[in-house]
């Protein structure tokens, strides 16, 4: 269980100040999961989470060995590229958002059930609503080996929830996971924050959530 810390008093900041808040006063948390022996390799991953004003702020660290950011076009395949993401499940229902951010901060975004009933919210939502910074700036690029590290931070509006129109975030009981993985890269990873108990790599399993609750 992660208790998500409300940070008050920053209406509008800007998102470098959220990343400071979110270093000062949220709790760290490591995606350290290896579900699938057939995917051993793993990156250092970790993030931290608050809420403010019926936002969501997270901030990702990774540390891996080869990074990739091909995709720039808002709902593509980002987990292919160097990714990470948070599945959000606001009511705890079964029924969830996959945030998907390549290493660049291209956004994928979608609601449903499951793996085979999304509905993507449109590109101009995600792109007004939701905003993204990476330390690795807004350019694609082919694959870069070697060592690398990178961070980013992320802020969700609640409105960005558009399937729980008037949710408020404060005393929420919800349920998520937090993943990292990058399939088309040279070596394809799949960790998480809590444990996934299928035979092959599936993050699309809300069944697996971890709860999170909203101070």
């Amino acid at each position: 269980m992660i208790k998500v810390k409300e940070i008050n008093g920053y209406e509008g900041v800007s998102i470098d100040k959220v990343s400071q808040l979110l270093e000062e006063r949220a709790a760290i948390h490591s995606i350290n999961i290896l579900n699938w022996d057939n995917y051993s390799y793993m990156p250092a991953v970790s993030f931290r989470i608050a809420h403010s004003n019926n936002e969501i702020w997270l901030k990702y660290y990774v540390e891996e060995k080869s990074i990739m950011a091909t995709v720039a076009d808002t709902n593509g395949a980002v987990h292919k590229d160097s990714c990470v993401e948070f599945f959000f499940d606001p009511l705890g229902d079964g029924n969830y958002y996959n945030f998907e951010f390549n290493c660049i901060g291209t956004t994928h975004l979608a609601f449903g059930g499951g793996r085979s009933d999304r509905q993507f919210l449109a590109p101009e939502t995600i792109e007004a609503s939701i905003r993204v910074q990476s330390s690795l700036g807004t350019q694609v690029f082919t694959e870069r080996t070697a060592d690398h590290s990178w961070e980013m931070t992320v802020v969700i509006p609640a409105n960005t929830l558009s399937h729980n129109p008037g949710i408020k975030l404060k005393g929420l009981s919800a349920k998520g996971n937090f993943y990292k993985c990058g399939d088309a890269t040279s070596e394809p990873h799949y960790l998480s924050w809590n444990p996934i108990k299928t035979e092959n790599p599936d993050f699309h399993r809300p069944e697996f959530f971890g709860n999170l609750v909203f101070e």
